[in-house]
């Protein structure tokens, strides 16, 4: 069981990064970026 707390650990630790990216990205108005770290962020969590 801790094998599967670690796998999903990892894949929810990127998403969170993905979206701090996602909001910085959008802090400088790069709009497009922002919607593709939103996506990426929407896949970790799912695959967590």
């Amino acid at each position: 069981m801790g094998d599967l707390d670690a796998s999903v650990s990892y894949w929810v630790d990127i998403a969170e990064y993905d979206l701090k990216a996602a909001e910085a990205m959008l802090a400088t108005e790069r709009y497009l970026y922002v919607g593709f770290m939103c996506r990426q962020t929407i896949e970790r969590f799912l695959k967590a």
